[in-house]
């Protein structure tokens, strides 16, 4: 079945989970989460994996084992596709609205050390340097999972990159807050609008630290 957009009352259904979140409430209303939330984001899915290919639907519930916060769910659903060759595109909605991103996330510690090793060098480092200028212009937010305070072990503090190189990854992300929009056909072109303008990073990152 083709997406036509997610249900009106989606975004309010993390509102209500937020402040409801317990096994009984859910139960309840998990009629509400299929309809409304699942389901369209599965068709949204689908149809976007002819030219992105096959994502990952992350599971609603939280694991809880070693957080303070005993909260069951998670208060978004959310979708990520990684590149065979590194980088990535994501997909989330919450009551915030639809986020739409990619590149590297939190990056291991042998991709991470061949991100700092292309960051520090001349050309592919200004190279990412006006990919996030690009994005910037483009109204994402530039960010990593974090960022040291000091410069990493082995690069000069005065380095021309130094606040590329605290970073542990880079991705762009473009926040929508809920809009009539959101319910219809065209939250797919949002998504897929997004994806594409992140093509330049997720080019870099599979050329210079891979998957």
């Amino acid at each position: 079945m083709a997406f036509t957009g997610f249900g009106r009352g989606s975004t309010q259904f993390y509102e209500d989970l937020a402040a409801h979140n317990s096994r009984d409430w859910w139960q309840a209303n998990r009629q509400r989460y299929e309809a409304e939330v699942r389901r369209p984001m599965e068709q949204l899915l689908e149809e976007l994996s002819p030219e992105w290919g096959e994502a990952k639907l992350f599971r609603p519930n939280r694991d809880t084992r070693f957080s303070k916060d005993k909260a069951p769910y998670k208060t978004n659903i959310a979708a990520v596709i990684h590149g065979d060759r590194g980088g990535s595109v994501y997909l989330s909605l919450s009551s915030d609205g639809l986020h739409v991103g990619g590149g590297g996330y939190h990056l291991d510690r042998p991709q991470l050390a061949r991100f700092r090793a292309a960051v520090a060098e001349e050309r592919p480092g200004r190279e990412l340097e006006d990919i996030a200028v690009d994005l910037r212009a483009a109204k994402a937010d530039v960010t990593s999972h974090s960022t040291l305070k000091t410069a990493p072990r082995g690069y000069a503090a005065d380095h021309p990159r130094i606040d590329l190189l605290r970073r542990d990854g880079m991705v762009g992300i473009w926040s929508h807050p809920p809009r009539k929009w959101l319910h219809t056909a065209a939250a797919c072109a949002r998504v897929e609008d997004g994806w594409r303008r992140l093509r330049p990073l997720n080019a870099w990152l599979a050329a210079h630290v891979g998957p």
